[in-house]
């Protein structure tokens, strides 16, 4: 079993897949490590569409890319897509949010979506987050409702790609002590 900092190091956002299906089990435990996330005052303000089916999944896929970003082919690749629909939250979570300026929920869907790509690289298996797509196209391919925002897609797969080494700021420009 590998420590939890390394998993966070072995954890990349990957972007070529093999044609491979996973295993139900692992995706169960993937979405399990997401419905446990934790959230603003547990108002757990999130759906989670998992999309397996090849034909929706190139649907889905063809939503990620356009004239500006063409990068995002990689999305049809994965065997398992995972949208993530911003929900209303609980009223705590919604008065909180109100009376701080800061939208809660914002906060939830990062961390149901660091939990999901954690847990799939717990499961040997890659994953990346996207968040460049056509909303009303990716409403209409999946029947999400007009009141429901889908606000990011989670690839997961059996990653093609190496490790690479973790390019990141000194500790020293990210972290300081009683001041700022």
């Amino acid at each position: 079993m590998n420590t939890f900092i390394e998993l966070v190091q072995q954890r990349q956002s990957d972007r070529a897949y093999l044609q491979r299906d996973i295993e139900t089990e692992k995706l169960e435990r993937i979405l399990e490590a997401g419905r446990l996330a934790p959230s603003a005052c547990n108002g757990q303000p999130w759906k989670m569409i998992v999309v397996r089916d090849e034909k929706i999944r190139n649907e889905v896929a063809a939503t990620t890319s356009d004239i500006i970003v063409s990068s995002n082919h990689f999305t049809r690749l994965a065997p398992v897509q995972i949208v993530i629909v911003e929900e209303s939250s609980n009223i705590s979570s919604k008065a909180g949010s109100w009376a701080k300026s800061k939208h809660f929920p914002h906060f939830d869907l990062g961390i149901l979506a660091a939990h999901l790509c954690l847990a799939a690289a717990d499961e040997g298996l890659g994953s990346c987050i996207v968040g460049w797509f056509d909303e009303k196209k990716l409403r209409k391919v999946l029947e999400i409702p007009k009141n429901k925002r889908p606000v990011l897609i989670i690839v997961v797969g059996y990653s093609t790609q190496k490790t690479r080494p973790k390019i990141r700021k000194d500790k020293s420009q990210i972290i300081s002590e009683n001041k700022y």
